[in-house]
């Protein structure tokens, strides 16, 4: 049974994660990343040497071989570094799977949770995903495939406010203000926050709509994610940041908006504001892209 609850008990010193959707991405070659790196170059590595978590989006278009996972532990440049794995769209989006591929999504958690670098299984679901009767009967039965692991739950539609769960974490997520789209509204469950930016990209994001389904290149399917958010919205996501995080164990803090490497710039900014005074290392080629970030290095 599928029981929703609100949890008050106030944490001390949560765990703090912030990162990226995603560190595989050509276009923040020479705006993130060296551009004349080797084909030894370990693009995950020097992610991990700024950020300690980051969401595997591969894993929502293919089941990946889990010799693939496990090569992930000797690429980690940093202690305490988490992977968040993203379900499958065959879960989520195609409503249409099998024990097999239950057991293969289960195999690559299994192999990050050996090594500690599991922070938990994410599931994120359309915006057609309504909270009907039929869809949260669906969500309990799918999740008890996945019980002994923690689990969080993107949902995007407004039939969902104040809805919350005992046993997973529903995600806190920033998107175009659309109708029946979920409005940003800080929240928690099981002892965790999961907060996830796609940008406000408003014109983006309904061109992406009218297109889905269709054939798309890279820089099409990306466009809805092309935001950067200005520093008065980086301040007050600090602040509701800060806020929940009174009430958690664990916060995680993961920015979306991809292309341009704005992603990171963002990262780096709310980063910055999270952990106070100290100075935080960013790389010269971001500051060269994202001028305001040198005040912060």
């Amino acid at each position: 049974m599928f029981v929703f609850i609100f949890k008050k008990e106030a944490m001390e010193n949560p765990r703090l994660y912030i990162g990226t959707a995603g560190w595989s991405y050509e276009d923040w070659q020479n705006i993130f990343y060296p551009f004349s790196n080797s084909k030894t170059f370990s693009w995950l590595k020097y992610y991990s040497r700024f950020f300690n978590i980051v969401e595997v989006n591969a894993s929502y278009y293919k089941y990946l071989p889990k010799q693939i996972v496990a090569s992930w532990q000797n690429q980690i440049d940093a202690d305490d570094f988490q992977f968040s794995y993203k379900l499958h769209m065959d879960f989520t989006h195609k409503k249409s799977y099998s024990e097999k591929q239950v057991d293969l999504v289960c195999e690559n958690l299994e192999v990050l949770r050996e090594k500690n670098l599991l922070s938990g299984l994410l599931i994120q679901f359309p915006n057609t995903f309504k909270a009907t009767s039929e869809n949260v009967e669906y969500l309990s039965q799918l999740l008890e495939y996945f019980k002994n692991y923690e689990r969080f739950i993107e949902v995007r539609h407004l039939s969902w406010i104040g809805k919350k769960a005992k046993t997973v974490t529903f995600c806190t997520i920033d998107q175009p203000k659309l109708n029946e789209y979920l409005p940003f509204i800080p929240t928690f469950g099981n002892e965790a926050a999961y907060f996830r930016f796609h940008g406000r990209n408003i014109t983006a994001w309904q061109k992406s709509l009218k297109n889905f389904g269709k054939k798309q290149t890279y820089e099409q399917a990306s466009e809805r994610y092309d935001y950067l958010y200005n520093e008065e919205e980086i301040d007050n996501f600090t602040k509701e940041i800060k806020n929940i995080s009174e009430k958690v164990k664990k916060v995680i803090v993961i920015f979306n908006n991809h292309p341009g490497g704005k992603a990171i710039a963002n990262s780096f900014q709310i980063k910055e504001n999270l952990i106070g005074n100290n100075r935080i290392q960013i790389p010269g080629t971001i500051i060269k892209k994202f001028p305001f970030l040198e005040k912060k290095a």
